[in-house]
């Protein structure tokens, strides 16, 4: 079963789940004069409409790349997860202000044995639906479903809180209900707060998952003359949909037509392996003809690699004939000015070796 249909069938599980609870509480809330309880089946109303929006974002992100959007609809899935947050948080202000009313002018709720007992019985409900909806999201990297299932398991917290002020009530017939009802609401809109950083996040673009980097980083050195890989960057275009480049590392005596071939077998490697097409392969021209080569790339990158925050240098290439020598160094982003430690390399550097021209160029830790 392919993706789209997994999160598709999760989602309508999620809204007959919730349509079903939101019904049993709403009755149960009107039958004891709960604020709680019908706060609560308002809750899980925006559950199943977050369900619904799952459905319909996940259907959109699947359209095929066309003209206007040749990297195709993936990240409509970011904006339903967007969409679901501000459900959440705008069910979580309503409450609070409806928890507010009822504190100012307080009801006294009627609880009965049979409705406390619904409301157990949908506790364990959500608990089971939150873990399973969560559980499938992360498995197939869906954001909705994994803020539908985290929602669900704050669900059955909630629910238990509103047992408990049913206990304490009915022992020490102290009314808590408006009191909970605000303390759920102010859960409810921090859940949502959390729910919008994380997606806001990787809308404007995250670091990949260190494990994956890694892994393609692996496969690439693995290839028959690849001797370094360095500069991997992924653009994310959805969960799971990235379009990247690299560069490789190859000896100077390699002809044209043998990097080609290395390039395409890298392309085609990496999209078999993890369904990454790679956008560009650049090449970095290691010196194996001339050991003072060697020399001086040690000598430069035990000065470059002692200086604070930098954490890699790479790519270094010297031509005698031309007198010029060019290398990557990669910057730590917690350096204070990444600017000020490029100028003191180079001109280090400079000093080292006063008879070449540098061409140095700043890198950043895209990813590992």
């Amino acid at each position: 079963m392919n993706r789209d249909r997994i999160i598709v069938r999760t989602s309508i599980i999620g809204i007959a789940a919730n349509v079903l609870l939101a019904a049993f509480k709403a009755v149960i809330g009107t039958i004891t004069n709960s604020i709680a309880i019908t706060l609560d089946a308002v809750n899980n109303l925006s559950d199943a409409l977050s369900s619904v929006i799952t459905i319909i974002g996940t259907k959109l992100a699947g359209k095929a790349p066309d003209k206007k959007h040749p990297m195709g609809y993936g990240r409509i899935e970011y904006m339903s997860a967007m969409i679901i947050a501000l459900i959440v948080l705008y069910a979580g202000i309503t409450s609070f202000i409806e928890s507010v009313k009822k504190i100012i002018n307080p009801e006294t709720p009627n609880y009965a044995m049979v409705p406390l007992i619904i409301v157990a019985v949908a506790v364990v409900v959500k608990i089971i639906l939150g873990r399973y909806v969560k559980s499938v999201g992360v498995k197939v990297n869906s954001d909705s479903l994994i803020n539908s299932g985290q929602d669900a398991v704050l669900d059955s917290v909630i629910s238990a809180s509103t047992l408990l002020a049913a206990a304490i009530y009915l022992i020490f017939h102290i009314s808590l209900e408006a009191w909970l009802g605000a303390i759920i609401s102010v859960v409810i809109i921090k859940s949502g707060i959390d729910m919008l950083r994380e997606t806001l996040s990787r809308v404007l673009g995250e670091r990949v998952d260190v494990r994956l980097t890694k892994e393609i980083k692996k496969a690439i050195a693995s290839v028959n003359g690849v001797k370094g890989v360095y500069d991997l960057v992924l653009h994310d275009y959805g969960p799971d949909r990235y379009l990247g480049s690299v560069h490789v590392e190859i000896p100077d005596y390699c002809t044209t037509d043998e990097i080609d071939s290395l390039t395409r077998e890298i392309n085609e490697l990496v999209y078999q392996r993890f369904n990454i097409i790679m956008t560009a392969v650049g090449v970095y021209s290691l010196n194996t003809k001339n050991d003072e080569a060697a020399r001086m790339r040690e000598e430069i990158r035990r000065f470059v690699m002692s200086k604070e925050h930098v954490l890699q240098m790479h790519g270094f290439y010297v031509d005698f004939e031309k007198k010029y020598s060019s290398f990557d160094v990669v910057i730590d982003y917690a350096a204070d000015d990444r600017k000020r430690v490029y100028s003191e390399i180079a001109d280090g550097v400079q000093q080292i070796c006063p008879d070449f021209s540098f061409r140095i160029a700043m890198d950043a830790d895209y990813s590992d």
